[in-house]
């Protein structure tokens, strides 16, 4: 009896083995749709969102100032629908750390979140800035200092204590229909934080762990029409659902088969063996959330490693897959941030390759020819 269950196991280990078959999505990509000016360059891409005007926010990880090790590395570029460059926005400005996602709100405002200074800022249409949530260690105290991530994951020393209106590692940022704010929070806190339209706290669910409502990362957030928040709990290899109040609906999963000679962007291939299953490169292991517009919502999620896109509807169900890792137009690096203005129209934020990339899908899977140029 245990030889068989054993065999079992060992079955449902192999890649594609217990494995939903999903369709694979047609695509093109324009990975030079974005134009920069000659003396503005992106760094690593953390996050990309549009706004009702069709214009493209890009937060990266350029316009780096400091030392190699602890600089500031946060750039707000804008671009046309037509994608040429049109400004850069907050440049110096004191919340610009280390950048981590862009989204747009329904009222047009631009919001970063910044990975680097623990802040959440929300710039009107034309750029100034309207509200400031969280805040970062004063830089004349010893407290500005990282924060002792490797150690907490390490279990050497606990999480810390958290604290109403303060974030630490935050990632992303999402509304429902009446404007409540919900951040992703993050790589030390492991938590949701919900604040009111006014900016006002309301409350946060969550811990670091593997239950249902803990994170192990919680690192992209999504919010649907009805309300529901969705979490990328990345190291748990899960997307958890919550309704507005924290709580726990369901969680959704992405099996799907993938070849395991597919290389790495940055380094080897993960560990699928090791303890944690690969960690935060395991197939799977959602890096972002984004739901697109009603009244039919998707929402697309993304890997590292196999390094591919993933197309679900709101019930978890798995509706395609585009895409793998790599250097190359219609391959990804490290897909760190989604924008989904429409269900066949995808641009992704890539951290290893320094890009954004345009996609068209077509689902039906015959590529529309390429216009002349």
């Amino acid at each position: 009896m245990k030889c068989w269950l054993v065999g079992i196991l060992m079955l449902l280990a192999l890649p594609g083995i217990g494995q939903q078959s999903v369709p694979e999505i047609s695509f093109d990509a324009d990975p030079n749709f974005l134009k920069l000016p000659p003396d503005i360059y992106f760094g690593e891409v953390a996050g990309v969102a549009m706004n009702s005007k069709g214009h493209i926010f890009v937060y990266s990880r350029g316009s780096t100032v400091g030392p190699v090790f602890g600089a500031a590395a946060a750039q707000l570029l804008e671009f046309g629908k037509d994608g040429k460059f049109i400004r850069e926005i907050g440049k110096h400005l004191y919340a610009f750390g280390y950048a981590h996602a862009v989204r747009i709100d329904a009222e047009d405002n631009i919001w970063i979140v910044d990975k680097g200074s623990d802040m959440v800022v929300k710039f009107d249409p034309a750029g100034r800035v309207l509200m400031v949530l969280g805040r970062k260690s004063e830089a004349s105290e010893a407290s500005a200092k990282p924060w002792p991530l490797e150690e907490i994951r390490a279990g050497r020393l606990p999480p810390p204590v958290h604290q109403d209106g303060r974030f630490r590692q935050p990632t992303d940022v999402a509304w429902d229909p009446t404007g409540n704010i919900y951040i992703s929070d993050g790589y030390v806190n492991s938590r949701v934080a919900k604040i009111d339209k006014n900016g006002d706290w309301v409350t946060s669910w969550g811990q670091r762990g593997k239950g249902d409502g803990e994170f192990n990362l919680p690192h992209g957030i999504g919010v649907d029409n009805s309300g529901n928040v969705y979490v990328a709990d990345r190291t748990n290899r899960r997307i958890q659902v919550f309704d507005s109040d924290g709580k726990h609906l369901r969680n959704m999963t992405v099996d799907v088969p993938y070849d395991p000679k597919t290389p790495s962007v940055v380094g080897n291939r993960p560990d699928l063996n090791a303890p944690d299953g690969g960690g935060l490169l395991a197939p799977g292991a959602p890096w972002t959330i984004c739901i697109t517009p009603g009244p039919k919502q998707v929402l697309y999620t993304s890997d590292a490693w196999p390094g591919r896109i993933y197309k679900m509807s709101l019930d978890g169900k798995l509706l395609g897959v585009l895409g793998r890792a790599g250097k190359q137009p219609k391959q990804f690096g490290w897909i760190h941030g989604l924008a989904c203005p429409s269900e066949n129209e995808l641009y992704t934020a890539e951290v290893a390759n320094w890009r954004v990339q345009k996609l068209l899908l077509h689902p039906s899977g015959q590529a529309e020819p390429r216009a002349q140029r």
